[in-house]
């Protein structure tokens, strides 16, 4: 994986980032946490600090459950209650230092379906999240996150196939692993639909 990563990426307009479920319950002590979900916060906040010097956006996605979601293991899912809407779980964690210009994309708002993926949440607008990157201009993304299996999968996943240059921060994602190398499986799965892998600190200022 370490040949694979690109260096030197000189971030240009029709870049954003994209952070993908920083939300309390799925760092520690949260109803879901991602194993060492917490070590991916300070890259982040370095890849944010990147793109705001540069007025580039920066967009977070969140799940926001009804409290009967159909991915909680009570109404037939597969994980525990989590993020469920106006809840301290649901919170964009604290540690993320983010401003009023950061947008915000709200997904798995209602019962059914689970929405695993960015691109099916909307914005304040309630805009598609691909409508708002088209509306900005947006090209090229790069996204980092939680869950690397699931969340990031799929939000990276979408963003190949609406046409996006897509590239994963390897250092700012973390899997669940519910199987062993769930993860590593992941990554392979990004790459293969082409996905490029980069780190935060080879992100031009």
């Amino acid at each position: 994986m370490e040949n694979q990563t690109e260096k030197n990426i000189s971030l240009v307009k029709g870049d954003a980032l994209i952070i993908v479920d920083l939300q309390n319950d799925f760092l520690e002590g949260g109803a879901l946490a991602v194993p060492e979900g917490n070590q991916i916060i300070a890259p982040l906040n370095n890849a944010i600090k990147i793109f705001q010097n540069q007025n580039l956006p920066v967009f977070l996605t969140r799940d926001w459950h009804p409290s009967n979601h159909c991915s909680f293991q009570e109404f037939g899912g597969p994980w525990p209650p989590h993020c469920v809407q106006d809840t301290p779980g649901a919170e964009i964690t604290s540690d993320l230092q983010i401003n009023e210009n950061i947008n915000i994309i709200t997904k798995g708002t209602k019962f059914e379906p689970d929405e695993y993926s960015g691109f099916q949440g909307l914005d304040k607008d309630e805009n598609s999240f691909d409508t708002s990157l088209k509306q900005r201009g947006i090209k090229r993304v790069f996204i980092g996150g939680l869950a690397t299996d699931y969340c990031v999968l799929f939000t990276v996943l979408d963003a190949l196939n609406l046409g996006y240059e897509v590239y994963v921060l390897t250092v700012a994602i973390r899997a669940v692993n519910v199987k062993p190398d769930d993860g590593k499986r992941a990554l392979e799965q990004m790459t293969g639909k082409g996905a490029k892998l980069t780190t935060t600190e080879s992100l031009g200022e």
